[in-house]
């Protein structure tokens, strides 16, 4: 029987290979169908967020064809005029556009300059408070102004620069630095800074808790090797804190360069005024004013993809460059 056996021709490699993957493949699928069985609870938590996700962020791109149409309300999708990019070229050959897009550039990299990095420096400044009391004070006094609405911080902030009787003017002129008040809400030249400096002390605060956060989970210990070796304040701020929320640093600064030209209306709105148009006007008002007011929906749709076609494109430039030098990304 032994010589029968030895007789018999072996299985071929190639075969017991086939099997092996079969049985590989067997098992993997069963791992994953376990792995959802016993997370069906948490698939079935997440259904509703995705749903939402689906109906507000996904469902609406559909509108986007209005792009492509000579849109009039009331007809039926088959009703519509085709223009092809029409309205795309009508964007494009228009100086008020590049006007537009010049102050919403101007005013979303003086934003992102000085709305990245002071969050930091504030962050990093109440962690070395040392004071609890105060620093939960100051913690407290910096989130409010995120809680007030662009409505009640405007009427805030153009009463303190008002040429009567605003504080900022007579500070100017109790200090003798200027001889007379400065209408600083008619100034084209000043209406960046407003804008920058309005958002800038209403949302710091706010901006300064994923920094807080971040800080919060590096190792207590480094700080305490740290200043066993005679390391100063300053050289365990430079050598302990930034490196250790590098990747958050990293990851925000992405986001941020992602929504240069999404920076909204509201504030625009709000502070500017006839007498500073020409630098006021961004992208979202620009749609407001020159689409939806004067029914040019289709014309409205085209200026917005344009807006998102720019900001996906800033994000995946300044995603691939970080990751470059820094093997930090959020794709």
């Amino acid at each position: 029987m032994e010589n029968v056996k030895s007789l018999q021709p072996a299985r071929p490699a190639f075969s017991r290979k086939k099997s092996s993957k079969k049985s590989s493949k067997k098992s993997n699928t069963k791992s994953k169908l376990r792995i959802l069985f016993e997370q069906r609870y948490l698939f079935l938590m997440s259904l509703p967020f995705v749903v939402w996700l689906l109906v507000f962020n996904y469902l609406p791109l559909w509108g986007w064809t209005m792009a492509f149409q000579k849109f009039k309300p009331g007809r039926s999708f088959s009703e519509q005029e085709w223009v092809g990019l029409d309205n795309f070229v009508m964007l494009f050959q228009d100086p008020m556009f590049y006007l537009v897009l010049r102050n919403t550039l101007a005013m979303s990299f003086m934003g992102l300059i000085a709305g990245y990095t002071v969050p930091i420096l504030f962050a990093i400044l109440l962690n070395e408070l040392r004071w609890m009391l105060f620093k939960r004070v100051m913690q407290t006094v910096s989130y409010l102004p995120h809680f007030v609405s662009w409505v009640v911080a405007a009427g805030i902030i153009t009463k303190m620069l008002s040429s009567d009787g605003g504080i900022v003017n007579e500070v100017l002129l109790s200090l003798h630095i200027i001889d007379q008040p400065i209408q600083f809400m008619s100034q084209g030249k000043w209406f960046w800074a407003i804008v920058t400096l309005s958002d800038l002390w209403k949302e710091m605060g706010w901006n300064s808790i994923i920094f807080l956060a971040a800080i919060a989970g590096i190792d207590p210990e480094l700080y305490e090797a740290a200043k066993v070796d005679g390391a100063g304040r300053f050289r365990r701020i430079w050598h302990i804190t930034l490196p250790g929320i590098r990747s958050t640093l990293m990851v925000m600064l992405i986001l941020s360069i992602g929504w240069l030209t999404s920076i909204g209306f509201e504030k625009q709105f709000l502070l500017g005024n006839a007498l500073v148009q020409d630098y006021s006007q961004v992208l979202d008002l620009y749609v407001l004013n020159y689409g939806i007011n004067l029914g040019r929906y289709s014309y409205g749709t085209a200026i917005g993809i344009f807006n998102s076609f720019v900001a996906i494109t800033l994000l995946l430039i300044s995603n691939r460059i970080f990751k470059r030098w820094t093997n930090e990304s959020v794709i």
